[in-house]
């Protein structure tokens, strides 16, 4: 694998049909669906022009439309843009959504366009640079209309150190310390530390650290969300578990989402927020 294969672009290019199995593939993964839905549909306005920026195959993009808004969709994936449009196409919904390759950095869009802003999965998280993602952060700011709702989710940086103590402890070890100290999975240290075996570049997330971010790019930070908390890195074992014990599970991380501690465990966490 060359540093190459751990571009952001290229990865999700590369893995673009798995991306829209992901959200559907497990129970922990529906959970940060049907988490982060549950945030959208209470907080959206009514109706109006939404955002779904670093939008990968189009998941919330569908979501949106079947509920009437006008979506903008774009993802620096070129595959992953197609996808969202064999999806959308497939449902019937590609009137309603415009669907364009971009990057979060340099949005192609006017200046308070969107009623709501959605960068939701993690995409923010992939931009590793903390200078180039507060103006990637800074961009979807700036889109959003005064007072417009935006819900923002990356990846947990301690769900990241459990993914290598779980999958790849013996041959990458050595990037626990790194990690843990400033959140960075960056191709130069997992070829210095995996062998260069290892998955896209990738920032994560403490909470305290999201918050500050999102409120130095002049957002308000209502409410923070562990998407999968005290479920996060048991795919395996509840695939297997029956339905009346998934359904506890699903309706303890329901019971804890907001608390701060289950927000810093979550593979993924939400912030939602008022521009």
């Amino acid at each position: 694998m060359t540093d190459e294969d751990l571009d952001p672009e290229r990865y999700y290019d590369e893995f673009a049909e798995s991306e829209w199995d992901r959200l559907d593939r497990d129970p922990v993964t529906r959970m940060e669906f049907d988490n982060t839905t549950d945030y959208l549909a209470d907080r959206l306005p009514e109706s109006g022009r939404v955002l779904d920026a670093g939008g990968g195959p189009g998941r919330y993009a569908c979501w949106l439309a079947e509920r009437g808004y006008e979506v903008e969709h774009c993802d620096l994936s070129h595959e992953q843009v197609a996808i969202a449009r064999e999806k959308l196409a497939d449902r019937g919904l590609g009137d309603a959504v415009t669907c364009r390759q971009a990057d979060l950095r340099t949005l192609p869009f006017e200046t308070d366009s969107f009623d709501a802003v959605c960068c939701l999965g993690g995409p923010l998280s992939h931009v590793v640079d903390g200078d180039e993602r507060a103006r990637a952060t800074r961009e979807l700011r700036r889109v959003a209309r005064p007072d417009a709702p935006a819900f923002v989710s990356v990846i947990g940086r301690l769900a990241m150190l459990r993914d290598i103590l779980t999958f790849s402890v013996e041959e990458a070890h050595g990037l626990l310390a790194p990690v843990a100290a400033d959140g960075d999975y960056t191709a130069e240290r997992v070829r210095e530390f995996a062998d260069g075996e290892g998955w896209a570049e990738c920032h994560g997330f403490r909470v305290d650290e999201f918050e500050a971010e999102l409120v130095d790019a002049d957002f308000e930070v209502e409410t923070l969300v562990g998407l999968e908390n005290v479920a996060a890195r048991t795919k395996r074992e509840l695939s297997a578990a029956d339905d009346e014990a998934v359904a506890d599970v699903r309706a303890v991380v329901r019971r804890l989402r907001e608390d701060r501690t289950a927000v810093d465990v979550s593979e993924h966490m939400l912030a939602v927020c008022r521009a």
